[in-house]
């Protein structure tokens, strides 16, 4: 038998019959050495430094209907700093991986799944444990990359983008000519809610944000932007349009709520979607909580009638079991996509060695855009590089004094 008989003879039976016996060297290496691969765990609730890099052995296990991902970036989220303080009950107790969204490449298929193929790009969206190199999760939770995407891109859809169109055409019934109040408008939610309204004709977007992000919103969509740190923003919006609002999307809680609902036109809508007033620092504040309990809105039943006014709640979370409503939202936004419609705004990237500055960025609400977790390590001459010192805001100083 020649050496090119005796080549093709070994790759068949690699292929087609008993793998070649690899050598013993190799074989005790393989077993001194499982796979690894890197996650952020969540320890246990307060601080930044309560979210730590460790590295898991083995690979994730793939239940029936199952895709193995492997994670290329992954998405922050206000829940996320919820949850590090306690303060979101969609996730399980420490020690566990956050994490809702990301995406990556598909590197396994479990049995009976019929619409991927390894190799697939696509974006996740899981109810947690996302902040990993490798995660296993229902292929019904995945969702192709068009063209031309890139992984932070796609990270940045899932969450922001599903919530925000959801909160105006599905509650808000956005109309022509209709408009609308966005909260942390420079943040992942209001960019992605500015957007989609420019999709409607002539529609009237309000947004409140720090005075140095307003001509990054006003090119964005925003027709109004209000500073809300130096101007009452109810006294401004009243200004420009005295009879109220259409819609008024709602991520604050306490006191605001009873402000949208006062800035609402007749057969307007309130949709709150969140209670960013909690997070005043890095730590659980009992005295916000308090505070926000005390000025939680209320309303009746006859009230609601005699005012002709409409109020709705909208948690992503709680959605998780609703796949088809989630993916039907999910084409339509990439669709937009890939008219051109819509495009995230990715704000910054860290490692997963940075997620205590990431978490930070968004805390103290220095971000106009997304914030992008990296799950591949930092490259030694990055590492080597002094990190820039964070700013820190008088509230925030205080807070961890």
């Amino acid at each position: 038998m020649s050496a090119e008989e005796a080549a093709a003879q070994q790759q068949q039976q690699q292929v087609g019959g008993d793998p070649a016996p690899a050598p013993e060297s190799q074989q005790l290496q393989q077993q001194q050495d499982p796979p690894t691969y890197r996650c952020l765990v969540l320890t246990g609730h307060g601080g930044y430094d309560k979210v730590k890099l460790q590295v898991k052995k083995g690979l994730p296990a793939l239940a029936k209907g199952d895709v193995l991902v492997r994670v290329k970036a992954c998405g922050l989220n206000f829940a996320d700093l919820m949850a590090r303080q306690g303060l979101y009950d969609r996730l399980p107790p420490p020690p566990v991986t956050p994490g809702m969204e990301c995406s990556g490449v598909l590197e396994a298929l479990g049995e009976g799944v019929q619409e991927r193929r390894v190799g697939d790009k696509v974006l996740v969206l899981h109810r947690c444990g996302l902040w990993q190199e490798l995660v296993a999760v229902p292929a019904n939770h995945t969702f192709l990359m068009p063209e031309g995407m890139s992984f932070e891109e796609a990270a940045a859809i899932p969450v922001n983008y599903i919530s925000a169109y959801m909160m105006l055409f599905d509650f808000g019934n956005l109309r022509p000519h209709q408009s609308v109040l966005v909260h942390m408008a420079a943040g992942g939610v209001g960019i992605a809610a500015a957007q989609l309204c420019k999709t409607v004709e002539d529609v009237t977007v309000f947004g409140t944000a720090s005075a140095s992000k307003h001509e990054v919103i006003s090119q964005g969509g925003v027709t109004h932007a209000i500073d809300y740190r130096s101007r009452d923003y109810v006294e401004e919006v009243r200004k420009l349009s005295p009879k109220g609002v259409d819609i008024v999307l709602d991520p604050l809680g306490g006191s605001d709520t009873q402000k949208a609902f006062n800035l609402l036109k007749p057969m307007g809508r309130v949709i709150t979607y969140g209670a960013a007033n909690l997070l005043t620092g890095p730590k659980k504040n009992l005295l916000a909580m308090a505070k926000m309990w005390y000025n939680q809105f209320s309303i009746s039943a006859l009230s609601l009638m005699q005012s002709t006014k409409g109020v709705c709640g909208f948690h992503l979370g709680y959605l998780d079991v609703e796949s088809e409503l989630v993916s039907s939202a999910m084409s339509k936004l990439l669709e937009l996509y890939g008219q051109g419609k819509i495009e995230p705004r990715v704000d910054s990237t860290y490692h997963f060695e940075q997620v205590g500055d990431a978490m930070r960025r968004m805390q103290e609400r220095r971000n106009i855009g997304k914030v992008i977790l990296l799950p591949e390590p930092k490259k030694e001459e990055e590492a080597k590089k002094e990190e820039p010192k964070s700013e820190k805001t008088e509230e925030t100083k205080k807070e961890e004094n």
